[in-house]
């Protein structure tokens, strides 16, 4: 992965928040007879977009950490009902845990180059301790 992009994750309290969410958002689509895909609509479109698809992930940040990815399959700028330009970041529903890093709130997404990206957790190694606690950690670097 060269290049990815981050976001906050707003009115999410955890991981499993988040997956709920997505879930909600597949079924309800294919209730509405849509294809059961995941995406987040953003207002600004990104302007390295091969970069971006070629292996990318949008990171989010949850509780101000970052505590997971998902691999960006598509970006499709488009224009809505009112003629505003706004793109939709196609994501793979799965979500991969990664190492939390801590990150101070911001507005949008911000492109975030592999080398300052956490690294994935392994499988079978959970995040094992209480969320408050390994947020504090990761805020001291400890973790």
């Amino acid at each position: 992965m060269g290049l990815n992009l981050i976001k906050l994750c707003v009115g999410c309290d955890s991981i499993d928040d988040l997956a709920e969410w997505i879930d909600y958002r597949v079924a309800e689509a294919k209730r509405a007879g849509r294809p059961p895909e995941h995406h987040h609509v953003t207002r600004m479109v990104p302007k390295r977009i091969d970069d971006l698809l070629a292996g990318g992930s949008l990171y989010w940040v949850i509780k101000g950490t970052v505590q997971v990815r998902q691999r960006l399959t598509d970006i499709q700028p488009f224009r809505d009902a009112e003629g505003i330009g706004r793109c939709r970041l196609m994501l793979e529903p799965k979500l991969v845990a990664t190492e939390w890093q801590p990150r101070r709130p911001f507005q949008g997404w911000r492109y975030l180059e592999a080398k300052d990206a956490p690294a994935d957790l392994k499988q079978g190694k959970g995040q094992s301790l209480p969320p408050e606690l390994a947020a504090e950690l990761a805020e001291l670097g400890v973790r």
